[in-house]
């Protein structure tokens, strides 16, 4: 029999809020264990929860970049369950009364088609302490760092409405430049800023109904996320092809051996209102302040630089994959140079350069004026390319102009159809035999002797005109 699989996703989003979601301790992960604590988040008997603004501005922002409805009135609630990371016995969620409903991410599918997938709601919650397993002497231990208790989380939950893994990772890389736009939280699921939970199930092939589901967790990145979906349906088309039911349950995911394991039996524990933390009411007024801070989101950017700078839609979508680089684009367009080629070299040349020396756009030394100018000189054949990437290089390490680095180094480009022909005539004498093969028809011996000619001239040739002259001399 054939099936479908049906899969909805949660995930969780650390928003970059400066302080914890009910007390004032350091919101900074990586600090040394157990030192951005306090009574409030060690969850002591008799404190107080204090509820963050910046929690919910964040939070509401995220949603809004999301498309969704925000809830004129949220409330927490206590979900109830017991693990060694939340001695309380409790952690602050919002089960029945989320922050925001509906929504939807519009991917790229299969087929190259968009698609827009569903959201059911986005809801605040705590995240929990850090469970640390270690060994002491030939004894395990596990020790708790309470560090991230309390930080503030969104968890946004999808419809079950994607049926293979190339939706699932498309929703996850879109999502994260989604929310990295509105600026609520920097996504990373190798930093544990983002991490997501898969429920999939499967169902006959033009079946409508949903079958029991099997959720996993334990997977820190997107393509471990499409891998442990394309096994979790294979193992379960296996399961079923065979007479086994599917039980509900937990399963984790080993990127080592590939495959998922049972992890424990799926339980949910109750959720009643929580009486400390006041409901969250959001009026009209403030929540058209806060959507003037969103900023223009990705899709709206992509069809703008489609129709303003004249970008293939590609060349759109890499420029607009973060709101740094889309900024810094059009910063160095505005300085003259060709949208097209300056995307080209930001995308094939500069965000190379910066990943081998470890910049980001918000920290890059190398300005946009300094690339446009770059950028102007190769476009009027001042150097070639081979010269640009070396000035490129170069830019890293001074605030010099492109035009000062060139004049320093001698960088620029030899165009003078007299000393070209020169070079060419010089080449040509010195190698007969490639010569030879060009006029046999090998027309691939162009290169070599184009290559000949760039060495004699130390790299500063025009490579265009030198291909001209060696055409014209060799017909």
């Amino acid at each position: 029999m054939a099936y479908e699989a049906v899969i909805g996703l949660e995930i969780h989003v650390q928003l970059n809020c400066s302080s914890k979601m009910f007390c004032d301790c350091p919101n900074r992960p990586g600090d040394d264990p157990n030192t951005n604590i306090c009574p409030i988040c060690l969850w002591l008997p008799g404190t107080v929860p204090m509820f963050s603004i910046e929690t919910i501005e964040k939070a509401t922002l995220a949603c809004l970049g999301l498309n969704c409805e925000i809830q004129p009135l949220s409330a927490f609630d206590q979900k109830v369950y017991y693990y060694p990371d939340l001695p309380k016995g409790f952690q602050l969620s919002q089960h029945h009364m989320p922050l925001a409903k509906g929504g939807y991410v519009e991917i790229i599918d299969e087929n190259k088609k968009p698609k827009k997938l569903r959201l059911h709601h986005v809801h605040m919650e705590e995240d929990v302490a850090k469970l640390v397993h270690e060994t002491e002497g030939r004894t395990p231990i596990s020790l708790v760092d309470f560090n991230r208790a309390g930080t503030p989380l969104i968890e946004i939950v999808t419809e079950p409405c994607m049926h293979n893994p190339h939706d699932a990772m498309e929703f996850l890389k879109t999502l994260r430049r989604e929310i990295r736009y509105t600026g609520s939280a920097e996504c990373s699921m190798e930093q544990g800023t983002m991490r997501c939970d898969a429920n999939i199930s499967l169902r006959p092939e033009g079946s409508e109904e949903l079958n029991t589901k099997v959720e996993i967790k334990n997977m820190n990145s997107i393509h471990n996320v499409g891998d442990a979906i394309a096994y979790e349906i294979k193992r379960q088309t296996e399961s079923l092809n065979n007479g086994e039911p599917i039980v509900l349950h937990t399963r984790l995911w080993n990127p080592e051996k590939r495959i998922t394991t049972a992890m424990r039996a799926k339980a949910e524990g109750p959720c009643v209102p929580d009486p400390a933390v006041s409901q969250i009411v959001v009026t009209d007024e403030w929540l058209k302040k806060i959507a003037a801070r969103l900023p223009e989101m990705p899709n709206r950017k992509i069809s703008r630089f489609v129709a303003q700078y004249g970008l293939m839609h590609d060349e759109a979508v890499q420029m607009s994959s973060e709101i740094e680089l889309s900024a810094y684009f059009e910063a160095v367009v505005k300085s003259g140079p060709s949208p097209r080629t300056a995307a080209s070299w930001i995308s094939t040349q500069l965000i190379p350069a910066m990943k081998e020396q470890g910049y980001e756009f918000k920290d890059l030394s190398v300005t946009p004026a300094q690339f446009a100018g770059l950028i102007s000189m190769l476009e009027k054949d001042k150097i070639n390319s081979n010269s640009a990437r070396v000035v490129l290089a170069k830019l890293f390490e001074t605030s010099r102009t492109p035009e000062e680095i060139v004049e320093q180094f001698g960088f620029m480009q030899v165009s003078d159809m007299d000393a070209l022909e020169s070079i060419v005539k010089q080449v040509i004498e010195k190698n007969p035999s490639a010569v030879e093969n060009y006029k046999n028809g090998n027309k691939k011996s162009t290169g070599f002797l184009i290559g000949q000619a760039m060495k004699l001239s130390k790299g500063k040739a025009n490579p265009k005109r030198l291909q001209e002259i060696f055409k014209e001399k060799l017909i």
